[in-house]
């Protein structure tokens, strides 16, 4: 089965940009290729800037992207694949862009649809639509460009970007006097606990969720995002788990991986446990899990889309230290 890789930082997208939104990206990718390298009969080819080196295995075929010509090789390596696997920001409606082309070029993408995508890449949007449908996320409200935080909204809040990825425009307000973001934002309440993140292969009959990590982030007013370690109490888990499967069928995914954000709140019961956010693709989790298992991360997916339900088997003598990972980008 002929597989294509996707990753818009490495794949010709972002041509030069910033370097370190351009190593997440290369641990990403590199992280897939090895992934889907665990199976012989998968054919796996990547889409590479020409201008990058990547560490990749032998087996896979990488296809250098000329410059100004990524969408297009995109679109004929798709037509060539039995699926095409793409991980692309949020940020300008790019994943939604790139999933939509290589549909529309009669190509198969393993992601959820159109629809729960555009949903997941405005995070007002998706705090309404899991709210209607009784999952448990924090009291807030959306903030027009140059909007001042209101007068009678609590502190200290969250305020973060409606649309991009990671912490993109993320702040901490712990006072009235924060100046006024120049795009749009959501403001919410500020939630105590331990943030996590659990990833979930989604497919027509079921959702499977892979082992949860616990993240970790930089202090001060302007957090960033550093890495993750597994979650390895068993109660949180379970809690995170329960939480990240009620989001994924509210946001109605059949297909393709999510990445869900919750934080799990001080009461033992769970009943502060909110979910923050739906990343609505793969996200750098990967690096952190494909170690776990001696299958593929990358197989499953493609028996999750099709209405199988994937058995993953553990790798030997892998310690829970195994799934930590630090990013290597600038704080």
């Amino acid at each position: 089965m002929r597989v294509l890789l996707y990753e818009w930082c490495c794949s010709g997208g972002l041509a030069g940009g910033d370097a370190s939104i351009a190593r997440e990206g290369r641990m990403m990718l590199e992280a897939l290729a090895a992934d889907a390298a665990k199976v012989s009969w998968l054919d796996v080819s990547v889409l590479v800037d020409s201008a990058m080196t990547l560490m990749l295995p032998d087996s896979a075929h990488a296809i250098a992207v000329k410059p100004g010509e990524e969408i297009e090789q995109l679109l004929v390596a798709a037509r060539d694949a039995d699926w095409t696997l793409i991980v692309a920001p949020e940020s300008e409606g790019i994943l939604l862009d790139r999933v939509r082309r290589v549909r529309a070029a009669s190509g198969r993408v393993l992601a959820v649809h159109d629809e729960a995508i555009a949903t997941a890449s405005d995070k007002q949007a998706t705090i309404e639509a899991l709210a209607a449908r009784g999952v448990p996320v924090p009291a807030g409200r959306p903030l027009a460009a140059d909007e001042p935080i209101p007068a009678g909204f609590h502190l200290p809040a969250v305020r973060k970007g409606r649309t991009g990825c990671g912490c993109e425009e993320l702040s901490l307000v712990t006072s009235r006097t924060i100046a006024p973001a120049p795009m749009r934002t959501r403001l919410e309440a500020f939630v105590a606990g331990i943030p996590v993140g659990v990833s979930v292969l989604c497919g027509p009959r079921a959702a499977v969720p892979l082992p949860a990590m616990q993240q970790r982030f930089s202090s001060g007013a302007t957090p960033r995002y550093l890495g993750s370690d597994l979650l390895t109490d068993r109660e949180l888990t379970a809690r995170a788990t329960t939480l990240a499967l009620a989001a994924a069928k509210a946001i109605g995914a059949e297909a393709g991986w999510l990445g869900i954000d919750v934080i799990l709140g001080t009461r033992a019961d769970g009943r502060d446990d909110r979910v923050l956010e739906i990343n609505p693709r793969l996200t750098t989790s990967i690096v952190g899990l494909a170690p776990l298992f001696a299958s593929s991360l990358v197989a499953a997916m493609i028996e999750s889309a099709v209405g199988g339900t994937p058995v993953l088997e553990q790798a030997a003598g892998i310690s829970h230290h195994a799934a930590c990972f630090s990013l290597p980008i600038d704080v």
